[in-house]
């Protein structure tokens, strides 16, 4: 099985950098969709996506904070010993609602940083290729209101970026053509990783070929499941 290694902690100082945006559902609750899996199971793998896709946010190049919208105040004890910022979920069964009010409060305590949101279950992602898309994201924002990174299979979205004053994203189901519908630019080209988010075990299996986070690796091999 082929992982990635632990990303190295990055400093969070920056004032011209990113806060990124990371909406996390209570693990307990959390993928619904990796049919097979006893309900521990796949609450161990929602925790584990969640706390690589944080880690590698943090050791990113060009990412000044870490906001993470989340209900569960046990597991946001966790993220926060990684260095992330921690709220309430403000509207959990709106995650356009939530990031929208997430993005209020990064403007609030970081009004110099750019805002991007981010899917948590991106269990591959590398600091240097969040880096590469941030950068592709910046150039595109020079002629865009709001741009868009879509997932794998090229139907829903797994990063947004705008403004704060136009942050108006349309997660959700086929959100690429959402994104597209609203105006909002496309990304092309962006690193794999970034791209490879894991709602099922079709997805998790493609995760594995790119290339694991250390918590998911481990939790994947402590289930045997490939």
């Amino acid at each position: 099985m082929s992982t990635t290694s632990e990303p190295a902690a990055h400093p969070s100082s920056d004032p011209s950098g990113w806060v990124v945006l990371v909406p996390v559902k209570p693990p307990a609750r959390g993928k619904s969709r990796l049919v097979g899996l006893d309900d521990g199971a796949r609450r161990e793998l929602a925790s584990a996506f969640a706390l690589d896709t944080v880690a590698a946010c943090l050791a990113a190049p060009g990412v000044a904070q870490v906001l993470v919208a989340t209900d569960d105040a046990g597991f946001a004890a966790s993220l926060l010993a990684l260095g992330a910022a921690c709220i309430p979920d403000g509207d959990s069964g709106d995650l356009n609602a939530t990031l929208r009010q997430t993005a209020a409060e990064a403007g609030r305590r970081w009004p110099a940083l750019r805002p991007v949101a981010l899917c948590a279950d991106l269990p591959t992602l590398r600091p240097e290729d969040l880096a590469t898309g941030l950068v592709a994201a910046g150039r595109a924002l020079e002629g865009a209101a709001a741009v868009f990174v879509p997932d794998a299979a090229g139907v829903g979205t797994t990063l947004y970026a705008a403004a704060y004053d136009a942050f108006d994203p349309r997660y959700g189901g086929a959100s690429r053509q959402a994104h597209l519908d609203a105006g909002c630019t496309e990304v092309e080209l962006a690193p794999a990783t970034l791209r490879r988010d894991v709602d099922d075990l079709v997805d998790l299996q493609a995760a594995v070929a790119l290339g694991l986070g250390p918590r998911t690796a481990e939790v994947v091999a402590g289930l045997r499941l490939f």
